[in-house]
């Protein structure tokens, strides 16, 4: 409850504070691209219910069909110019608020997933991660901030090695973030939050020591 009610108003401020931004993003994306201010895909939430979460436009409308699906790469030929700095400075993902307001979300949980990544993980992670309601940020979201630059180079097909090593690592970290989860955890990871989009690079196993082991692609 206390979790809740603390989402319900730093969401409601924050959107009060980031109303000029907002807006502006609003004017530049209908006058640019396709036109288009708005992007719902649907994602998996607590208790197994889907969702429809909320993002500034950044990708070509086709995109869901077009090469990868639901996986962006590293300079993906469907992100639009603006969308490539909404992007990296996560700009794009702060619609969500609106999620958290409608309690479809929290400001830290688990990174939502669409239906196709949600089958990716094992049946003990999937079971932990419907207890609780995805989060605009989390533990999994600041590790793999830069998850795009992980496919480049990789034998592999995409989609194969999603499943193979980033779903996996996602899904410890995710389960330890359920077992140790308190408020002061979460100020905690809004804090890195902030810290890497401001410092992009960093790595959080420095910060929080009691993380799962960090896996070999993430040297």
């Amino acid at each position: 409850m206390l979790k809740r009610t603390l989402d319900f108003f730093l969401s409601l401020l924050a959107l009060v504070v980031l109303s000029p931004l907002l807006i502006l993003v609003i004017v530049i994306l209908r006058f640019t691209g396709e036109g288009e201010i708005f992007y719902r895909q649907q994602r998996m939430g607590k208790d197994g219910k889907v969702f429809g979460l909320l993002k500034f436009a950044t990708m070509l409308k086709d995109s869901p069909s077009i090469g990868t699906g639901d996986i962006t790469l590293k300079n993906d030929p469907r992100v639009l110019p603006i969308g490539k700095y909404l992007r990296k400075t996560k700009i794009n993902e702060l619609p969500q608020i609106l999620n958290i307001l409608k309690g479809e979300m929290s400001i830290i949980g688990p990174r939502p997933l669409t239906p196709n990544n949600f089958n990716y993980y094992t049946d003990e992670v999937k079971n932990v991660l419907i207890k609780m309601r995805p989060g605009l940020s989390g533990v999994g979201s600041v590790v793999f901030r830069d998850e795009e630059s992980l496919f480049v180079g990789s034998e592999l097909p995409y989609h194969e090695f999603y499943k193979k090593y980033i779903s996996t690592y996602k899904g410890d970290l995710e389960v330890w973030y359920y077992n140790n989860k308190s408020i002061l955890l979460d100020i905690k990871l809004i804090m890195l939050t902030i810290y890497i989009i401001i410092r992009p690079g960093k790595d959080i196993h420095e910060y929080i020591n009691s993380l799962p082991e960090k896996p070999f692609f993430l040297h």
